[in-house]
């Protein structure tokens, strides 16, 4: 069986060189309708990624200030954040095993951590051919009404874009590529 996996990043910026927030992924089988496992969640240091220079966007700034105070509070507080290289472990470990990688728009969630795994000196442990980009999949199918909470949590993001990935796939009838 072939392993999927959903990595969601919420950040200070929008440039490939953004200060990372918190990181979430989920394990997940497309041609079936199981929930998506293994999951993976956590809010990275802050202070180290601006202390190498990493980008904070003033306009980001802004929006996560007008976003709901939970979701803005769980991104941004300080409590449990893990060292940078603390999370290159704990994503090459979660990447174990894994032959495709999606994401929400690959120029942002693999650009950025692509970028901080060359400036600290790491391997990435994907291949660019294995990264698959799960909003043009979603283009391909009439848009949903999508009635969610917890939008721009990382983990539940992963899990949301799983699950869709899932529904798109049984629409499509795709089997096994």
């Amino acid at each position: 069986m072939t392993t999927h996996a959903m990595i969601d990043l919420e950040t200070l910026s929008t440039n490939p060189d953004a200060v990372i927030l918190t990181v979430g992924g989920v394990k997940f089988n497309p041609y079936n309708a199981e929930e998506p496992a293994q999951p993976m969640y956590f809010r990275v240091d802050v202070d180290s990624q601006t202390a190498m220079g990493r980008h904070v966007m003033d306009d980001t700034l802004n929006w996560w200030s007008t976003q709901p105070k939970e979701i803005a509070e769980e991104a941004l507080g300080d409590e449990n954040r893990i060292s940078l290289e603390e999370m290159v472990r704990t994503i090459n470990k979660f990447a174990v095993g894994v032959d495709v990688f999606w994401c929400q728009g690959p120029l942002f969630d693999y650009a950025i951590l692509q970028n901080l795994y060359t400036q600290l000196g790491h391997p990435q442990p994907w291949q660019y051919w294995q990264i698959r980009d799960s909003r043009t999949l979603f283009s391909l199918v009439p848009r949903e009404t999508e009635n969610r909470t917890g939008l721009h949590n990382a983990l539940e993001d992963c899990y949301f874009q799983a699950k869709k990935v899932q529904r798109v796939y049984q629409q499509l009838g795709i089997k096994n590529v």
